[in-house]
């Protein structure tokens, strides 16, 4: 397929607001589409050219897409600057500069769908002495073919900031429109821009939906939920898991107390300890143990000492859990917030002496596969007694997680107490006969903490300080994200941020942020600064308040920082649909 063809999907989706006619567009062109080509073309439909699990990251600067365009167009890099300035998007950059380049390439061939794909695909994998200028010239390769609008989505899509609004949920409405579109008689009237539905053809959509969600959640690779698709409704709904592959995590939403648990979930409970460390999920397989946090990223190599503890410690060839990584004091043997050992998520280097610094306890708490059987569909309390009898506990390496099954309301009321007695965040509320839903928040757990719920929320603007704070930015601009990975804006924050650094490498302070956000910048106006949404960051607040100021429709009344969140990607942000719970749940 020529990118060309491409292309002109991402303008027809940019030129509309309206949701189903997206929808309608994309299906249309899913159908158009070479079948052998549908892996390629629906990572790229996304401005993707990895899967979320994949651990090749692009990786390319703003500065080297301006050496680029000047390579590509025969602009000086003055001028390219210059026009940067202008637009602040380096894509329409690239647009209008190959509308006017001095340089004309005579042997020039159409760009396919699949050169762009796999010239970009390699910039990863080079490295060592003369990369930089290696990747310049696979990308200006492009480029130099590459017609106006062509040139405006290439470099989007190696920056990694696409700005057309196909986010997940977009992709799954036009994957059931596209296969089960007759089975379910989707009649969508353009004019009105609605769907006739009938209630009951309203409710099989909800379910195809749900289960083409899961099979996304458990994936996390929409191509390899299209090749699903195409074998029909059954081949979805039967996906299953796989080593090495990770999967959306089970959430749960917030309860007041333990007697609305109960009203919740029934009776009997399991009530868990909540820790504030971070959440991984481990694979182990005959190639050996691999350790994925909850935004998908692979930490193996920053945790050797944990995959140590699953390998000597929990028999059986092939599994996968669920745990909860908590840092504690070397000396004191106390347990530390997540802050304190956030740093060795990202750390490449000084791995072994970081790790006897800041070491950390796993404790487990679900199994989800054992020995080739997903055990996801099976029973909470089934899957716990599984996870009970291949584990052999060691404290300060690895536990199980400390957990009470009860019918009693104050039995359950004193584990809590006990819980917060002791340090913890509160915790975790379980049905035991649940499911596990991944990526769900909604079904057989739910948690019980002392104040109102954090937001883990998105940095993407920032203002320029005044005085002898003219170097940091100093008021960040944050966002919330929708079902259809759009963020949506719901305030500014500018305090928890130290001005001085401090003894510790967790104080998140001014220069900190600007150094993280520096190379994220798409745009400047003034003082004013728009990036690209990468940095997570988990704020509190006194109150949620509806706003018509903010895209989300709500704003937080004193915001404030609480911490770097290095766990979370930027489309793992709290959800919009979570901040109305917690602004009706608030009155």
């Amino acid at each position: 397929m020529n990118y060309s063809t491409l292309t002109e999907l991402y303008e027809q989706i940019t030129s509309t607001s309206k949701r189903l006619l997206k929808t309608k567009y994309l299906s249309d062109f899913i159908k158009k589409s070479p079948i052998e080509d549908l892996d390629i073309l629906i990572r790229m439909v996304r401005g993707k050219v990895f899967a979320d699990y994949e651990e090749e990251k692009l990786g390319i600067s703003s500065k080297i897409i301006l050496k680029v365009i000047s390579l590509s167009t025969g602009m000086t890099a003055k001028e390219v600057e210059d026009e940067w300035k202008k637009t602040g998007d380096l894509g329409i950059v690239a647009e209008n500069l190959v509308k006017t380049k001095k340089q004309v390439t005579l042997f020039s061939n159409d760009l396919t769908v699949n050169k762009v794909y796999d010239n970009i695909r390699r910039l990863p994998n080079i490295d060592g002495h003369g990369s930089v200028d290696t990747k310049i010239k696979i990308i200006s390769e492009l480029l130099t073919s590459a017609k106006p609008a062509e040139a405006k989505y290439i470099v989007r899509t190696v920056l990694e900031e696409m700005r057309v609004g196909i986010g997940d949920g977009l992709v799954r409405d036009a994957f059931l429109w596209t296969w089960f579109g007759n089975e379910l008689n989707i009649n969508f009237n353009e004019e009105k821009n609605v769907i006739d539905f009938t209630d009951e053809e309203r409710l099989a959509y909800n379910k195809y939906s749900d289960n083409i969600q899961r099979a996304f959640d458990i994936t996390n690779d929409f191509s390899k939920v299209g090749q699903l698709c195409v074998k029909g409704i059954e081949a979805v709904e039967n996906v299953n898991l796989e080593i090495g592959n990770p999967i959306k995590v089970m959430l749960c939403p917030k309860v007041a107390d333990v007697n609305e648990a109960f009203e919740k979930l029934g009776s009997p409970i399991q009530v868990e300890y909540k820790y504030d460390g971070f959440r991984v999920q481990i694979h182990k397989s005959k190639k050996g143990v691999v350790i994925f946090t909850r935004s998908l990223e692979n930490v193996t190599i920053q945790f050797p000492e944990v995959k140590e503890y699953v390998e000597k410690n929990i028999s059986g060839y092939e599994f996968i859990i669920d745990c909860e990584a908590v840092g504690f004091d070397e000396k004191t043997q106390k347990y530390m917030p997540f802050q304190h050992i956030s740093q060795r998520i990202k750390r490449k280097h000084g791995i072994e002496e970081l790790s006897k610094k800041l070491p950390v306890e796993l404790n487990v708490f679900d199994l989800l596969y054992y020995e080739g059987e997903s055990l996801i569909k099976k029973p909470l309390n089934k899957r716990v007694e599984k996870l009970e009898s291949i584990i052999t506990p060691i404290p300060k390496k690895i536990v199980l997680a400390r957990k009470l099954i009860t019918n009693d309301a104050n039995e359950a009321q004193k584990f809590y107490n006990q819980a917060l007695d002791d340090g913890e965040e509160g915790v975790i509320i379980k049905k035991v006969d649940s499911e596990y839903k991944p990526g769900k928040r909604v079904g057989g757990w739910v948690k019980l903490k002392p104040v109102m719920e954090a937001l883990d929320v998105v940095i993407t603007g920032a203002e320029w300080g005044e005085g002898k704070r003219s170097e940091w930015m100093t008021s960040f601009a944050i966002a919330i994200v929708d079902e259809f990975g759009e963020f949506l804006e719901i305030g500014k924050v500018g305090t928890g941020i130290k001005e001085l650094e401090g003894q510790s490498d967790d104080v998140v302070t001014f220069d900190k942020l600007t150094e993280l956000l520096k190379p994220l910048i798409i745009e400047e106006n003034g003082k004013e600064v728009m990036v690209r949404p990468h940095i997570v960051i988990e704020v509190n607040y006194e109150e949620i308040q509806k706003s018509t100021t903010y895209s989300s429709g709500y704003a937080l009344r004193f915001p404030r920082l609480i911490r770097l969140r290095e766990d979370r990607n930027a489309d793992g942000a709290s959800t919009a649909e979570m901040v109305e719970e917690f602004y009706y749940g608030q009155k």
